[in-house]
């Protein structure tokens, strides 16, 4: 054994000047150095632009991806002040770009609500660009500054005279730190959309510019703000609106501001996207417990008010949301995230105020809009009669084991381990695939799922009909947390659920299934981060005893040139069209040990994604559908159907 260095003192405490400590962990700053890190610069910036709307100084923004993968983020707002910043003696603007924690959001003078990464946002971007150029209109004077990776030669200086204010910032995101460099034009567009959605009038132009044959711009002006926002999600999904209105409700609460809209569907389906300061709380929080909580109780109290509830009768949460879909955005002064990503509002203030706005104002509406009201009512009721076949079939399925516990499925290979800390189950697709994963895994930790023939469409299904189909009913008893509100973390039986299909269009199809069941019946199994998809290898290629495993055509010819050295040597090459097709041996070499495998972790923007496309695909509604396969024929063409 070598010897270790036991002396730690001083001098091994390093401190990271400036902007170098987010260049050495820049995972801190924005999640990732994959594409969702990526795609943050961008959002950053935009955010900035997006405070300037909010504090009444902006009302245009223009985004473009440039040749090259280029950003140019440009507004019509103040422009960031330019004068010599007292403490620094710099200018001002150049301070917002190279010092961390520096910018208008937290004195309090500069910007009552915003978004901004905790104002470490602009130069956080500039830290991690190759480089980054930014101009400023004051009104008076057009102002130029270059960054190289954070560090700048030439002072904030002149260039021009203008008569116009705004602020422009154009960078190169830095292939020194990503991953990948390349930007994905719908990945921005939706949240771009969204920040218009969330900030009704104003206007954000998003044009990409990489390809003069073919280029793309859209224009997003929301007069409507988040009402358009729920038309346009019924409108892509295909989903048919009870009511001809989407309600809206808002109030003030000193200098809190909450609005949320929301309309019932044709759709078995709950969609809440929730909001504060313009940031996708996706993991929720206050405001939307707040929401949630006064939902259920307007709508049993209008039951009850009616007559259309009977003595002992009672809708859950699950009930009155069945077929919603809700926006909740609240403006704070102070926002308290939770979470390195900011994924719940942790302000419990926020509860109150907004129980109290949607109790009254909502009670209000209901009783002045007779006719929705019964639809709404309607569909509530028939979810909670839905609840209760469910639970005659819960109970039903339970009553065939002697001691209460339904029995394991016989499609389950269990493992030997039972602490879920330790232990993973693979949902496979297929007998034959099935076969090799319980023959290559390892027995102690590994328990293999066999999933087989067509499986039952949750897009048109409701708890009942889960908890008796063949097809799901095993995955629910194998995992044994329950579904909907029964559902239970702490009975978990693996702690990693691990998606195995085909890398064909059937094994898209599964994986897109089971995704949306687990986001629509089994939530806090994404949200806790339980669940994976597996990534076999598209091809084997080799010579002689040499074997490599190719999990993309670049690796394949990549390897088919190191192994060929070139062209003097012949090399096969398998491509591989299941599963079914690898030995366990092979299988688990690529895709099922731990030390060599590749799986990728679902978080719930992949879950919300695959609920989306699910909904577009096995809906009743055409035009939405031929609107996504056109769209995205060109990503099909590599797949075997």
């Amino acid at each position: 054994m070598s010897q270790q260095n036991n002396n730690y003192d001083e001098n091994d405490i390093q401190i990271l000047e400036g902007l170098e400590a987010v260049r050495k962990r820049p995972g801190m700053y924005i999640g990732s150095t994959g594409p969702s890190g990526l795609h943050h610069l961008v959002y950053e910036i935009v955010d900035n632009s997006i405070d300037e709307a909010l504090a009444g100084f902006c009302t245009e923004i223009k985004v473009d991806i440039l040749p090259g993968d280029v950003i140019r983020v440009s507004d019509n707002g103040r422009g960031i002040p330019v004068g010599i910043h007292p403490k620094e003696g710099i200018s001002a603007a150049t301070v917002v770009y190279t010092i961390l924690h520096a910018g208008g959001k937290f004195g309090g003078g500069g910007y009552k609500v915003s978004g901004g990464l905790h104002g470490v946002g602009a130069s956080v971007v500039n830290a991690l660009s190759e480089w980054l150029e930014l101009t400023v209109r004051d009104g008076e004077n057009v102002w130029f500054q270059r960054f190289e990776r954070g560090h700048y030669d030439e002072e904030l200086k002149v260039i021009d005279k203008t008569s116009e204010t705004g602020t422009s910032v154009m960078f190169k995101a830095d292939g020194e730190i990503f991953e990948q460099t390349v930007y994905d034009f719908e990945t921005l567009l939706k949240r771009l959309r969204e920040q218009a959605f969330l900030n009704a009038g104003i206007k954000i132009t998003f044009s990409d510019l990489r390809d003069e044959n073919d280029i793309k711009s859209e224009t997003l002006h929301y007069e409507g703000g988040i009402r358009q926002f729920v038309e346009h999600i019924h409108e892509t999904r295909g989903y048919i609106p009870l009511s001809e209105n989407v309600i809206y409700v808002s109030g003030m609460q000193g200098d809190s501001f909450a609005e949320i809209a929301l309309q019932y569907n044709d759709s078995y389906n709950e969609i809440i996207l929730s909001f504060a300061n313009n940031i996708h709380t996706k993991d929720g929080g206050y405001h939307e417990t707040g929401f949630k909580n006064a939902l259920t109780k307007v709508i049993n109290d209008y039951g009850k008010k009616m007559g259309l509830l009977k003595d002992k009768e009672k809708l859950s949460g699950d009930d009155v949301r069945e077929g919603l879909t809700a926006i909740i955005s609240v403006k704070l002064t102070e926002c308290e995230f939770e979470g390195q990503t900011k994924g719940r509002l942790g302000n419990p203030e926020v509860k109150p105020f907004v129980e109290k706005l949607v109790q009254e104002k909502l009670m209000n509406f209901l009783e002045e809009n007779p006719e929705t009201a019964k639809a709404i009512f309607e569909k509530a009721l028939s979810a909670l009669k839905a609840r209760e076949a469910a639970k005659r079939a819960r109970d039903a399925e339970r009553k065939k084991n002697a001691f209460g516990n339904a029995s394991m499925p016989e499609k389950l290979a269990d493992c030997a381990e039972r602490d879920a800390r330790y232990t993973e189950i693979y949902i496979v697709e297929g007998d034959s695939a099935g076969g090799s994963a319980k023959q290559g895994r390892d027995r102690k930790y590994q328990a293999i799922l066999s999933l087989w023939g067509k499986m039952l469409n949750v897009e048109k299904a409701r708890l009942d009909k889960i908890y008796s189909n063949e097809k799901l009913a095993p995955v629910v008893t194998a995992l044994g947390t329950g579904i909907g509100e029964e559902f239970d973390i702490e009975k978990l039986r693996y702690g990693k659920v691990i998606i195995m299909a085909d890398a064909d269009v059937d094994g898209m199809h599964i994986r897109t299934l089971l995704l949306t069941f687990f986001f629509r019946y089994m939530r806090p199994l994404i949200s806790n981060g339980n669940v994976y998809i597996a990534q076999p290898p598209l091809f084997k290629v080799w010579r002689g005893k040499k074997e490599r495993y190719a999990f993309s055509d670049e690796e394949r010819d990549q390897f088919i040139s190191e192994l060929s050295e070139d062209g003097k040597y012949k090399v096969d090459v398998q491509r591989y069209k299941g599963l079914g097709e690898m030995d366990p041996e092979q299988l688990w070499e690529t895709t099922m040990d731990p030390e060599r495998r590749t799986i990728v972790k679902i978080g719930m923007e992949d879950a919300l994604k695959a609920d989306e496309t699910f909904s577009i695909l096995m809906g009743d509604k055409v035009e939405p559908r031929r609107k996504f396969i056109e769209k995205n024929a060109k990503f099909a063409q590599n797949l075997d159907i």
